[in-house]
């Protein structure tokens, strides 16, 4: 396979990551000698030894994070970074070759199917408006078990291709069994339909991404044929509780700092995220088949967190994979609550924690690995860092149950302690500079661009943003913490989990959610307080801003998952986004979809009861459910049996009666489909009550 012509000469791109890497690890030798020189005088205990070994993972750890974003920082500020992937001059397209045919695919599970298309649509708007829309054809690709999501999937599909004329151009499937998750619903698009098309653009359910964007992922990809991945940074969008608007603030104006320092270094062997990505369809094809891991769940069975190791198949079969940090227009939505987002971690805690065993596969390079071990550590770190606190805690009790001696031998003058405060207090603003100082740098950025400071609301209402969102990291890191321990620890006790769907709407969160979430966290933080207050009151007080965010993490959970102080904020000019102040056409049209929810399908107009039920009576719901069934074999006889009492069951007790799965079946069965239809239509009128 022949790489870009314009792939970054191999010794900058080298020099690069041997200068980047060298910074991480002088960084860290340098904090190491620090804390030696504390531990050293009566040699290292034990315990001196792990919190040794605990620090230097952590704090390299930080390292990567804090380097990344200064090379960011120093990309934006000058503004120049010719090995970026949209400022390379790339090949030109071969004229005689017919013009790049790309699927826009959305993979979803039991979701909020008016949010889902009114997102797509609005996505389809932007891309007409480029006029280039005829170079691309969208699909939903489903795997949703919920009989009356199917159904109201299946007729607001119909409603979007009827209002915009996409016949032809806009598909819809329902998956029989949704084998190996979002991955295996990729593989079946690939394999299907994959032939037809020279890319693919992943969306997730909630990814908004703007016309401009998509047509310029296919330029790049097409005068760049040695590339066959290209992720767009997504930039959190649209949630109006106070927790999200505070993620959605911190999100835009650090990210793109963060983005352009990670591309400064990964160049061509940048990771995927798993959407808002262009992907060439052939070598995810022939190099991207993810095989099952060897032994059961959790860290066997099937790899949940694909997107790193598919960047990590192409990259070993030699292509390039980018990460696009100034190509902007790519939107998406995250969780509305601070428990909402604990448990999206959960779901991706167990993928990343796969990724362990696949850091040491052979073949992968060292970025590939790194970037599997990034992944790990993104969950692994908060157990360590609890380790590192209880150990700091223990030894900090040790020390005081030591008795000082003065005099030796024959001295008549005593020995005084010698204190080490100076090099303890240095390690300390040394580690908090790093893990503040990108926040600072992010807001100098604003300077530079008076059009973007505006739109973050000004320098004051910027800065005070900044300060708050900082106290609220503060406040909420410990809770994460132990979150993710548990997650961790769950994990290693061999506890899988599945793959439910999110809750994606701003709600509020309410005290017994709380309670039940953070009581664990509250008496931690009690207990662990009044401990450390009585037998080492020293440390205590260092160890304040951890004690205060888990006490009170109930009354922060709530007041942060709160839409009224969300807004509020926004009136005050805090917290506020390019998105908010100055919104693109593409997050427009999803609001005045939402808003302005006219179906041109009449049945769509109404909510009734049950779309299940909606799809056995009436005519149209029926035939159009019917039409999207995939072939398949004649049930056996075993199963006609099954069918036939779910028939009976339904009659005599009702759809109440019967679980999602069995609803499910009788609706996916075609024979069976028909023939409760003609049982409703054959019954008088006044038994028509009778049947569900």
């Amino acid at each position: 396979m022949a790489n870009s012509v314009q792939t970054p000469e191999p010794i900058g791109h080298a020099l690069r990551q041997a200068g980047f890497f060298a910074l991480v690890i002088l960084s860290t030798l340098i904090a190491l000698g620090l804390l030696v020189s504390v531990f050293h005088t009566d040699g290292l205990s034990p315990i001196e030894l792990l919190l040794l070994l605990l620090y230097a993972i952590l704090f390299s750890w930080i390292c990567i994070s804090f380097w990344s974003a200064l090379m960011g920082f120093f990309i934006l500020l000058f503004g120049r970074d010719r090995w970026a992937i949209s400022r390379q001059p790339g090949t030109s397209p071969d004229p005689t070759a017919p013009p790049p045919r790309t699927a826009i695919l959305m993979p979803i599970y039991n979701e909020d199917s008016q949010r889902v298309f009114a997102g797509l649509r609005a996505t389809h708007q932007s891309l007409v408006d480029t006029g280039q829309s005829d170079g691309f054809d969208f699909f939903i690709l489903s795997d949703t078990r919920d009989p009356d999501v199917w159904v109201e999937e299946e007729l607001r599909w119909q409603d979007m291709v009827r209002a915009l004329d996409g016949k032809g151009r806009i598909f819809y499937r329902n998956r029989p069994e949704n084998t190996s998750r979002k991955t295996g619903n990729l593989e079946d698009f690939c394999t299907r339909w994959g032939g037809h098309y020279r890319y693919m653009i992943v969306l997730d359910a909630d990814s908004i991404m703007k016309g401009s964007t998509l047509v310029e992922m296919v330029r790049l990809m097409e005068n760049h044929p040695g590339v066959a991945l290209i992720q767009t940074p997504p930039v959190p969008v649209n949630r109006e509780s106070l927790f999200a608007r505070i993620l959605q603030f911190a999100g835009g104006i650090y990210g793109r700092m963060f983005t352009a320092g990670l591309n400064y270094w990964q160049l061509g062997e940048s990771n995927y995220w798993g959407h808002n990505a262009i992907i060439r369809i052939q070598p995810f094809l022939d190099h991207c088949g993810l095989p099952k891991l060897s032994g059961r769940e959790p860290f066997g069975g099937e790899i949940l967190s694909h997107d790193f190791v598919e960047a990590a198949l192409l990259r070993r079969a030699g292509w390039e994979v980018w990460l696009a940090y100034d190509l902007d227009g790519s939107y998406e939505e995250i969780p509305p609550t601070l428990i909402d987002y604990a448990k999206r971690d959960r779901r991706w805690c167990q993928g990343n924690m796969q990724h362990l065993r696949l850091a040491v596969s052979r073949g992968l390079n060292g970025i590939s690995r790194l970037h599997f071990i990034m992944g790990v550590m993104s969950y692994a770190a908060s157990p360590l860092w609890l380790l590192f606190l209880v150990a700091t805690g223990v030894d900090a009790y040790l020390q005081t149950q030591q008795e000082l001696v003065y005099f030796f031998g024959q001295n008549w003058m005593p020995v005084w302690p010698v204190s080490f405060a100076v090099e303890m207090t240095t390690v300390l603003l040394v580690t908090l500079t790093m893990l503040f100082l990108p926040k600072l740098l992010a807001l100098l950025l604003l300077l530079k661009d008076a059009k973007l400071l505006r739109a973050y609301g000004g320098l004051a209402a910027a800065t005070w943003s900044v300060i708050l969102e900082t106290v609220f990291s503060v406040l909420t890191a410990p809770v994460l913490m132990l979150f993710q321990t548990k997650f961790v620890l769950a994990i290693l006790m061999r506890r899988a989990v599945g793959w439910p769907p999110q809750q994606r709407g701003d709600h509020m969160t309410s005290f017994k959610e709380a309670a039940l979430a953070h009581g664990g966290h509250t008496l931690i933080g009690i207990v662990t307080g009044v401990l450390s207050y009585w037998y080492v009151p020293a440390f205590f007080w260092w160890f304040t801003p951890v004690l205060v965010g888990l006490i009170l993490s109930i009354p922060v959970s709530m007041l942060s998952s709160s839409i009224a102080l969300g807004r509020q904020a926004r009136e005050l000019g805090l917290f506020l986004t390019p998105e908010e102040t100055e919104p693109p056409a593409v997050l427009r049209y999803l609001a005045e979809n939402l808003e302005d929810d006219e179906p041109v399908l009449p049945v769509l107009r109404d909510q009734p009861r049950s779309r299940f039920v909606q799809a056995l009576t009436d005519p149209y719901v029926n035939a159009l459910h019917l039409s999207l069934l995939p072939e398949r074999e004649p049930p056996g006889k075993r199963r006609r049996h099954y069918l036939e009492g779910l028939i009976h069951h339904l009659e005599e007790e009702g759809p109440d009666s019967m679980s999602a799965a069995q609803k499910r079946d009788l609706i996916a069965d075609p024979e069976s489909l028909q023939r409760l239809h003609a049982l409703f239509w054959s019954r008088p009128p006044a038994d028509a009550g009778a049947l569900p």
